[in-house]
């Protein structure tokens, strides 16, 4: 498989005061939306998630135990978490039931290194079979994505998406691209599958960037890890 290079593009300067704070949320590190109630799940890095409404509203809230939780997929009947030093915890919504994924980090003859406590997975997006894991690094060579088949068992890595951007900590799959948040770096990236290229990379204020979701309407929602998410129009990101 071909490791995805990807080239420099113009920077789209953003004014955050657009964005609205919506919740307040502890350690804010990860988020999605599920169609199926409307509501979005937020992930936080001591084990905790949040059920908030599109207004920002806590309705839930559960304790999964001593897990790093770094971002999450929400599907009809399950929440899929990046557990930074782990990897993928499936929850079954209903029964509240925990199943780790086995992930085989080889690729192409070598251990592709995923997790670290100092240096690991902070972002997870998924489209079908495929789920992208972000490796976040504070160095630019070593931050990257990495793309799973999880069946058949054991999940396997079969491809990997070098983007040179530094702390990459959010991730989500949107309409066939890729967006990431940079905490570093301050960064909204957009990567197309179908180019393999970085398409827009839009700067935001100062914040500790480590989640991003669409929900209805033409709105991006971001989660900060200093204890907040917050809502902006498309538009406003030049989306």
């Amino acid at each position: 498989m071909k490791h995805y290079l990807l080239i420099p593009i113009i920077l789209l300067l953003v004014s955050c005061g657009n964005a609205d704070t919506i919740s307040k949320i502890p350690e804010a590190s990860g988020i999605d939306y599920c169609k199926s109630d409307k509501s979005f799940i937020v992930a936080n890095d001591e084990g905790t998630y949040y059920q908030i409404d599109k207004k920002g509203k806590i309705i839930d809230k559960e304790k999964l135990g001593k897990y790093d939780l770094e971002g999450v997929v929400c599907e009809d009947n399950q929440l899929i978490f990046a557990v930074e030093d782990k990897g993928i915890l499936i929850v079954d919504r209903k029964t509240g039931k925990k199943q780790k994924i086995i992930i085989n980090t080889m690729y192409e003859g070598k251990k592709v290194a995923l997790f670290d406590k100092k240096a690991g997975i902070e972002g997870i997006a998924k489209s079908g079979n495929t789920v992208y894991l972000s490796k976040q690094s504070k160095k630019a060579k070593e931050s990257f994505i990495v793309v799973i088949k999880l069946q058949p068992y054991p999940s396997r890595i079969v491809d990997i998406i070098e983007h040179n951007i530094r702390d990459t900590a959010g991730l989500t799959y949107h309409n066939e691209k890729l967006y990431m948040v940079s905490d570093k770096e301050d960064l909204l990236i957009e990567y197309s599958l179908k180019k393999r290229k970085i398409t827009k990379k839009i700067k935001l204020d100062d914040g500790s960037w480590e989640g991003i979701a669409f929900g209805k309407k033409g709105n991006i929602y971001l989660a900060d890890d200093d204890g907040r998410v917050v809502k902006y129009k498309k538009k406003d990101l030049g989306l």
